[in-house]
């Protein structure tokens, strides 16, 4: 029973994982864009919900009802405005610019909040737990946590798959000169792609600081554990990245059920293992 506990409570933490991946596999699945202000994006998500809270009340879940719009509009007027513009020179300059952006994001948060701890409260549901057979408790907001990544996934899929949108997009991706000729908008789809990675993002944040708590410096890690993710999961593939996040919770599960200081390395040795093995991830996108 200690291993499907561990395998349990392993899966659903790549739940949070997922999340946090989804906005960077979709921003270079289709822009072939590295961006490493990504984590930066989810923790500043995790402020504005509580700017939100602390100036109308609500609780964390409806503050995504103003984070969302203002994340998608961020992330549209960044790529419109700023990186469309250097996505033509290679992947250097989307890195440089993106590294730019994630110190002014962790220097701005630290003048305007300081370099305290912050969390969201959302009340008993945070440590709510469901009680199953063999003594194993599975807490209900993880398990809410990892619904809502399968619930985005699913919705991105069925925008790449069963909208006009979703073929424009893998269009531009595929082949974005060709898809120029024949009348699409680029920069436009690009915009539209970060703003759409933003709201995913928002949605990772806000979660996020209900989970643990955050401060300025929490959006490095985020990156890396984002990172991971995706190239586990494979590029471009969003239900790989749903698995790819699960083999890093549950390589973190094993590794603090051996010891508690073995947890964040576990994860990484796994990375790198299936890196090594398997270099294109598990589940590599093929082209349409």
């Amino acid at each position: 029973m200690q291993y499907l506990n561990i395998l349990i409570q392993g899966s659903l933490l790549g739940g949070i994982y997922a999340l946090f991946a989804i906005g960077l596999s979709l921003s270079f699945g289709i822009m072939r864009l590295v961006n490493i202000a990504h984590g930066d994006f989810i923790v500043l998500s995790g402020y504005v919900a509580m700017v939100v809270i602390q100036a109308t009340g609500v609780d964390p879940f409806t503050s995504l009802v103003v984070v969302v719009p203002v994340m998608f509009g961020l992330g549209y007027a960044l790529q419109r405005g700023m990186l469309n513009q250097t996505l033509s020179g290679g992947l250097l300059p989307p890195l440089l610019v993106t590294f730019g952006i994630s110190i002014i994001i962790q220097n701005g948060l630290l003048q305007g909040f300081g370099a305290y701890d912050h969390r969201l409260q959302e009340g008993p549901i945070e440590t709510a737990s469901l009680h199953l057979p063999g003594g194993i408790d599975v807490g209900v907001y993880p398990l809410l946590v990892f619904a809502v990544a399968v619930l985005c996934i699913a919705s991105l899929q069925f925008l790449f798959y069963g909208t006009r949108l979703g073929r424009a997009f893998r269009a531009v991706s595929d082949d974005p000169y060709t898809a120029e000729l024949m009348g699409l908008d680029n920069r436009k789809l690009y915009a539209l792609a970060l703003g759409i990675a933003m709201v995913f993002t928002a949605i990772a944040g806000v979660l996020f600081g209900i989970r643990t708590i955050f401060d300025p410096a929490a959006g490095p890690i985020r990156l890396i554990l984002a990172f991971e993710a995706v190239i586990i999961g494979g590029l471009g593939s969003m239900w790989g990245t749903l698995i790819g996040g699960m083999v890093l919770g549950i390589a973190q599960s094993v590794g603090a059920a051996l010891d508690p200081t073995w947890q964040i390395l576990a994860g990484h040795l796994a990375f790198l293992t299936l890196l090594i093995l398997r270099p294109e991830g598990l589940f590599p996108r093929t082209r349409d």
